[in-house]
């Protein structure tokens, strides 16, 4: 048998991508319309599952609760490279497709990853693209890369259902990347009008806090006296992290934003049951291991100065993400061809945060943005404008890249695995992970 060249699988890849593109697009549109929060992912996972059984792809499924992993093999053996789609959505009560029961909505675009996903398998799926690849290609359908609903899956976690609280991170600890050897995903950004693509750049990693402030309740009109206010030491603590913003360095990109989740019983009654949630992100662990620390004597503060007491639970949440050079060149190039170079656009830092860090700190790793939106990410006006940018040309770019990796026996891929020095082993990025946890009580007597 006469095995295809790159140009020529690439050009097979792609045009089936394009002959069969709507089954793909109509995949996204549906999951756009059936948002569901992380881990709760089941109607969408449902879905994902049929796709892959209708095009013949064996799977693994409830990983992680809802996650599911493909595999497609090469005619020969060689590297493993994943190809990721994020299964959830944010909660966005306002949004457009937002559901109207839980506010879900797809305001990120993690719908359309699940469309790339199904487009790739179609390119890489046409006669003779797989044969010509050394190596397998991993499917990967990931729950919960927003980490929002903190408190839900803290208890997830306390019924011995998952450990970590996003879905990359479970299936790291599960072993499930243990066969991979790089991966690539792409997310949707904001439109532009000549800018298509953005490649490379790092993210913020972040640790999350549950805090809860006890004090003590008291009729709030004739006896507070005798209260504890529970929502001024909370209060009082805000101010405080306010106070230590000065402190952080620029360079550290540092980001704290807490909200209150719950701020009393009854409006009659002294508080004395608050609760907040907060992220601290920074550009390295220094960065957020000190800021934490801050953000903790900032609560602590609250509570002496008010006589309550607070619990500080810290959970771990991302490691900052750092493209890989070789990956990140090759799917500029295979984009580039797709969209013009002028259209291609190297990204810097980015003060958000995605679990594809945590991927990225023991693999070689990519994430790519493609600009096909218009609106504010996780905002009410988050919207996908093009999906056949977002869709078919992203998992085109995808599918190229992959086929560069695997082809001519895998030597592009061979050498990205073999140049890459991960930050973390899977042992230490467990230990790491866990490091991060913490439960602290504090009480001012």
């Amino acid at each position: 048998m006469t095995l295809l060249t790159t140009e020529d699988a690439k050009s097979i890849a792609y045009r089936e991508i394009d002959r069969r593109g709507e089954e793909a697009v109509r995949i996204a549109k549906q999951v756009l319309k059936n948002p569901e929060p992380g881990f709760r992912e089941h109607k969408t996972s449902a879905l994902m599952q049929s796709e892959f059984k209708r095009f013949g792809i064996s799977f693994k499924n409830n990983i992680a609760i809802t996650g599911l992993k493909g595999i497609l093999n090469g005619g020969s053996p060689g590297p493993t490279v994943a190809v990721i789609g994020e299964l959830d959505s944010h909660i966005v009560n306002g949004h457009r497709y937002a559901d109207p029961e839980t506010s879900a909505a797809h305001a990120c675009g993690h719908h359309t990853q699940l469309g790339m996903l199904i487009a790739s398998a179609i390119g890489l799926q046409a006669t003779g693209v797989m044969d010509c690849m050394s190596g397998r290609v991993a499917l990967m359908v990931i729950p919960a890369e927003e980490y929002i609903e903190i408190e839900y899956r803290n208890q997830l976690k306390r019924d011995g259902k998952l450990e970590f609280l996003t879905g990359k991170s479970e299936f790291i600890r599960l072993g499930e990347f243990d066969d991979v050897d790089m991966a690539i995903m792409t997310h949707t950004d904001n439109q532009d009008t000549k800018i298509k693509f953005g490649v490379g750049g790092t993210s913020n990693g972040m640790v999350s806090k549950l805090v809860k402030f006890t004090g003590m309740s008291a009729h709030a009109g004739y006896a507070p006296h005798l209260g504890v206010n529970a929502l001024n030491a909370a209060t009082l603590s805000l101010s405080a992290i306010h106070a230590q913003r000065e402190t952080f360095r620029d360079e550290d990109s540092i980001r704290i934003h807490p909200i209150i989740t719950k701020g009393g019983g009854a409006v009659s009654a002294v508080p004395d049951d608050v609760r907040v949630e907060t992220f601290v992100r920074g550009k390295n662990f220094d960065a957020v291991i000190s800021a934490s620390k801050k953000v903790d004597r900032a609560f602590k503060s609250g509570a002496m100065a008010t006589g309550a007491s607070v619990s500080i639970t810290t959970i771990p949440g991302y490691i900052p993400l750092s493209n890989d050079s070789n990956l990140q060149e090759l799917h500029r190039i295979n984009s580039a061809l797709l969209v013009g170079d002028n259209s291609v656009e190297t990204k810097e830092h980015n003060s958000g945060s995605t679990d594809m860090g945590d991927v990225s700190s023991i693999l070689p790793a990519a994430h790519p943005y493609v600009y096909s939106a218009s609106g504010k990410g996780h905002g009410v006006d988050y919207i996908v404008e093009d999906y056949d940018l977002a869709v078919l040309t992203s998992a085109k770019a995808m599918v190229g890249t992959v086929i560069d990796l695997l082809s001519n026996n895998a030597k592009h891929g061979q050498a990205v695995k073999n140049s890459f020095k991960p930050q973390l082993t899977k042992q230490e990025y467990l230990s790491t992970m866990r490091s991060f946890a913490g439960d602290e009580t504090f009480s001012y007597d």
